[in-house]
């Protein structure tokens, strides 16, 4: 019985066997894109939740102001009766309202404890102004605060919100200039490697040569291995990465600072550029090792 005839190998195919499959050239591409990757996703994650903290913040105060009077006892009372007056009748003011004395101890219960006798501290009372969607004169709220309730204060929160501006742009281009070192160290990785790898089958290269193989053809077969295992590296990599951050504290239990850290809606696609981009990297790290060594073995 006559046996079918076996289909001839691709092209492809048989570029990828002129590379050894094995050696500590896989583990190592395969390793720092993956570690690569992993870190990557968390310098994305922090990043954007860090960001997205900062402008939560920014926004919540953009439309609020915070009257403080610190007046003697016996004028907070009528001072308090002329803000709240004045307040009424200043155009571009959605809404305002006393802080009292138990709100104001919740507030500063983290810090001085429960129980904390405000009414025989000379604390400053305090009062929420919300603006409304046509604004308000603040330099005119001022003046006439001044005039009518000299203990009085406004404060419109421009000093908090500009900082705030700042700190999430610089978070940002933070975790840009993170992710970008990450690659730059991955290619570098990468390069190494491939130089490591034709270095080692410098003998065979000489034999494909003899045979009558082209150095681009060569140079394709290390190119496409090394891509192929940074683009599954890479992928192990991201997919640990999205575990890793999904297991992070939800908001409600880690509270603070890390309220929403990691990803929120369409940000858990981001990640998934990850492995496409790792696979660029190693595709133009590898082509350029590979030309870069085979011309030194000519």
């Amino acid at each position: 019985m006559k046996l079918p005839a076996a289909k001839p190998a691709s092209p492809a195919t048989r570029a990828l066997q002129v590379v050894p499959p094995s050696g500590p050239t896989v583990w190592l591409t395969s390793f720092t894109a993956t570690a690569m990757t992993f870190l990557c996703v968390f310098a994305l994650a922090l990043s954007l939740a860090s960001g997205r903290l900062a402008d939560r913040w920014s926004e919540a105060l953009a439309r609020t102001a915070t009257i403080r009077l610190s007046a003697p006892p016996e004028q907070v009372q009528i001072q308090t009766d002329a803000i709240l007056s004045l307040l009424a009748t200043t155009p571009g003011i959605a809404s305002f309202r006393a802080i009292d004395d138990a709100e104001t101890r919740a507030l500063l219960e983290p810090w001085f404890g429960p129980g904390l006798p405000v009414e025989a501290l000379p604390i400053p009372r305090l009062f929420e102004v919300v603006e409304a969607e046509s604004g308000y004169d603040s330099e005119g709220l001022r003046q006439r605060l001044a005039a009518e309730a000299p203990g009085a204060l406004l404060d419109d929160h421009t000093r908090w919100r500009r900082p705030m501006a700042e700190a999430a742009g610089r978070i940002r281009l933070l975790g840009v200039l993170s992710i970008a070192l990450i690659g730059a160290a991955m290619a570098a990785m990468i390069t190494l490697a491939a130089n490591a790898a034709l270095a080692t089958n410098a003998e065979v290269i000489r034999v494909l040569r003899l045979v009558g193989a082209k150095d681009s053809y060569i140079a394709r077969a290390f190119v496409r291995r090394f891509t192929l295992r940074a683009f599954a590296g890479a992928t192990v990599g991201t997919l640990a990465g999205l575990v890793g951050v999904a297991a992070l504290p939800a908001a409600d239990a880690a509270g603070g600072f890390l309220t929403g850290l990691g990803f929120s809606g369409p940000g858990w696609l981001w990640p998934l550029v990850l492995p496409p981009l790792a696979a660029i990297v190693a595709f133009l790290a590898t082509r350029r090792a590979a030309f870069a060594k085979l011309k030194e073995l000519t």
